[in-house]
């Protein structure tokens, strides 16, 4: 960029321009959310583009909508824009890659699937840079250095040395870029074997504070306001220690969350985990966990919305069946263990004859839970948006118990949805409720009757 530019580099990024410019082969960016690292990392793509005519550079994540959302139309015309306003590029929507005048090609791809993946991997780059390697598993890093191979000359002849980029808001010290850049051992071998190139691997770090000048103070308050472990993750962009034996890890979580895309739901349910708080004098007690979700067409389960909340049955059974409402569901599901007919009370009071689906709990919350990991790991569920207290929750879940302090009731509401979307799972005492047949046009509405 010139001093001209409007996106202008703090000195903590001129440093991380220096750690690119280094001999590594293998650079990685880490820090908290909206501190620049992507954009510094894109800007170096650009420029090495630019520099070799006829060369090809790929800009992968682990899903393609997630490349095509913040990548492709975020940051990639964002850097053109500011960094090289002068140059002109043509953008394929077809075969997805960005030409530049010398012929020189930038490629983007999903690692998500096969068709997709063999396709930008049957052919060879002179650069690859993998964004957000939290969600990346390391069969597909080691997949993808494969076509990190194009012989591509500058403008002197010399060949434009091979560079792997990666970055991330890290999650926690188990994920295999921990132990390769911070570790330097290769994360296959048991016991972490030293590497034998160590010197191959180095790495930066990015604070959104060192990016105040092209973030808005709002920002950074909103992210100081959140949770701990994600204030460590989103704002700190610090490594947390790895929970043994969780059931659902945040890696996990990620790479499957969706912004977009949502498919048809054929089936939605509300989830309620009472508390056994009052109307008046609850400050003390436990929140009531109140989540909705959706099975779709594809088989997958879609957490919607928590409206999780501190109140008594006044106001909490008002909430759950505007959910119900609001989202058009099938069937409300509540654990009655503590509350017997109340639940089921509270539910039809706010609203006549709303299918009400009780379920009584007989095994604790982790193994309740524990079927459900599975699922997670293979697609089958996923976050539509954020949801950080909820997945707080979920981190804190391991097969040893609920190592966090409190009790996770929104977890278990969003639990009981999942139990009510894949019957079978979990066996618990439930009492049937008849299903409407019915075919939902929409996502939140719609029905044809």
């Amino acid at each position: 960029m010139t001093a001209s530019d409007p996106f202008h580099l703090t000195p903590k990024q001129l440093e991380a321009l220096e750690v690119m410019a280094g001999e590594a082969t293998h650079i990685l960016g880490e820090g908290g959310s909206r501190s620049g690292k992507t954009f510094l990392i894109v800007r170096a793509i650009v420029m090495r583009a630019m520099k070799a005519a006829n060369s090809r550079h790929l800009i992968a994540r682990f899903r393609f909508n997630h490349v095509k959302a913040a990548i492709i139309n975020d940051t990639f015309p964002k850097v053109m824009r500011l960094a090289f306003p002068d140059v002109k590029f043509h953008m394929d929507r077809s075969d997805w890659y960005a030409r530049l005048p010398n012929g020189s090609e930038i490629w983007f791809g999903g690692l998500d699937e096969k068709e997709r993946t063999e396709k930008i991997l049957g052919q060879e780059y002179a650069t690859i840079f993998l964004n957000e390697v939290s969600q990346i598993p390391w069969e597909s890093r080691e997949l993808a250095l494969t076509r990190l191979a194009q012989l591509a000359l500058r403008e002197d002849g010399r060949p434009l040395p091979l560079r792997a980029y990666y970055d991330c808001n890290p999650s926690n010290k188990a994920h295999w870029a921990y132990k390769l850049f911070h570790l330097k051992v290769d994360p296959e071998k048991t016991g972490g074997s030293p590497l034998r190139n160590p010197h191959e691997y180095t790495r930066f770090h990015l604070h959104p504070r060192d990016n105040t000048r092209n973030v808005s103070p709002q920002y950074l308050k909103i992210l100081a306001g959140l949770s701990a472990r994600k204030r460590l993750r989103f704002l700190d962009g610090s490594w947390a220690e790895a929970t043994p034996n969780q059931l659902f890890p945040e890696e996990i979580i990620e790479k499957w969350r969706q912004m977009e895309d949502v498919p048809q739901i054929i089936r939605l349910v509300v989830g309620v985990d009472p508390s056994g708080s009052g109307d008046e004098d609850n400050a003390d007690n436990d929140e009531i966990g109140l989540v909705v979700g959706g099975l779709g067409v594809d088989g997958n389960a879609y957490l919607l919305e928590d409206c999780s909340i501190k109140a008594g049955p006044g106001t909490w059974g008002k909430i759950a069946v505007a959910a119900y409402e609001r989202h058009e569901a099938d069937v409300i599901v509540g654990e009655v263990n503590f509350g017997g007919a109340m639940v089921k009370h509270v539910i039809q009071t706010a609203r006549a004859k709303t299918p009400f689906k009780p379920v009584t709990a007989s095994r604790g919350k982790t193994v309740r839970a524990e079927p459900f990991s599975a699922l997670y790991e293979q697609g089958k569920v996923r976050h539509v948006g954020e949801f950080p207290q909820l997945e707080e929750e979920l981190a804190a879940m391991t097969t040893h118990g609920y190592t966090a302090s409190g009790s996770p009731n929104r977890a278990d509401a969003w639990i009981w949805v999942l139990a009510e979307l894949f019957p079978g799972l979990i066996k618990e005492k439930v009492e049937p409720v008849k299903k409407r047949e019915r075919v939902r046009t929409s996502r939140v509405g719609g029905w044809m009757r």
